[in-house]
C-alpha cells in the first residue's frame, strides 16, 4: 500500500512515530495550496515560501505533540495564517521602530545643524565687530556687550552723549553691510 493513498489522520499518526515518509507525503501534499494561500495574504513569494517551510519545519519538530484527530488541512491552513499574522506584526514593530529611529536622526540632525549654524553666525558677527575701527569697537561692545546706556557710556568714555550714538549707528549699519555679505557667501 502506498503512502499517497493514507487519510490525513493515517498520515498524521506516523508522523507522531517519526516517519519521514509520512511527513514527505504530507508536505508533497499541502505545500503548494499553502504557498498559495500565503502569497495571496503577503504578495512576496520569497516570504510566502518562507512561511510555509517554517510551518513544515515546526510540524517536523512538534511532531510528537501533534493532536489533529480529523483535519490535517485545517490544521495547516490555521498554522499558515497564524505565522502570516506573526509576520505582519513583526513588520509593524519593525515599521515602528524604523520611523522612530528615523525621526529621531532627523530631529537630531536638525539640531545639530541649528548648532554649527548659530556658531557660525556667532564667529561672523565677532569678527565683523573685530573689523571695526578700535573707538567705534570699544563703544559698540560698552553698548551691545556690556549693556551701557549711551549715557554711561559717554561718562565713561568722556565723550558726548551724540558722539556714542553716532557711534553706534554707524557700527551697525557697517555690520549689517557686511554681516549681509557675509552670509550670504557663507550659506
Amino acid at each position: 500500500m502506498s503512502y499517497s493513498s493514507f487519510s490525513d489522520v493515517e498520515l498524521a499518526e506516523l508522523l507522531k512515530t517519526d516517519d519521514s515518509v509520512a511527513y514527505t507525503v504530507i508536505y508533497n501534499r499541502y505545500f503548494h495550496a499553502l504557498y498559495v494561500h500565503a502569497f495571496q495574504k503577503l504578495n512576496d513569494k520569497q516570504e510566502a515560501q518562507d512561511v510555509v517551510h517554517e510551518l513544515f519545519a515546526q510540524l517536523w519538530n512538534k511532531r510528537r505533540e501533534l493532536n489533529i484527530s480529523t483535519n490535517l488541512m485545517g490544521y495547516l491552513y490555521t498554522g499558515v495564517r497564524n505565522k502570516i499574522l506573526d509576520q505582519f506584526s513583526r513588520q509593524q514593530v519593525r515599521n515602528k521602530y524604523i520611523n522612530s529611529l528615523q525621526g529621531f536622526l532627523e530631529s537630531n540632525y536638525s539640531v545639530t545643524d541649528h548648532r554649527i549654524r548659530e556658531k557660525q553666525l556667532t564667529e561672523l558677527i565677532n569678527k565683523g565687530i573685530a573689523d571695526l575701527p578700535d573707538k567705534m569697537r570699544e563703544i559698540f561692545e560698552l553698548s551691545r556687550k556690556n549693556s551701557l546706556s549711551h549715557k554711561q557710556i559717554a561718562a565713561q568714555l568722556n565723550l558726548s552723549e551724540q558722539t556714542v550714538k553716532k557711534q553706534v549707528n554707524n557700527a551697525l549699519r557697517i555690520l549689517r553691510t557686511k554681516l549681509g555679505t557675509m552670509l550670504f557667501l557663507s550659506l
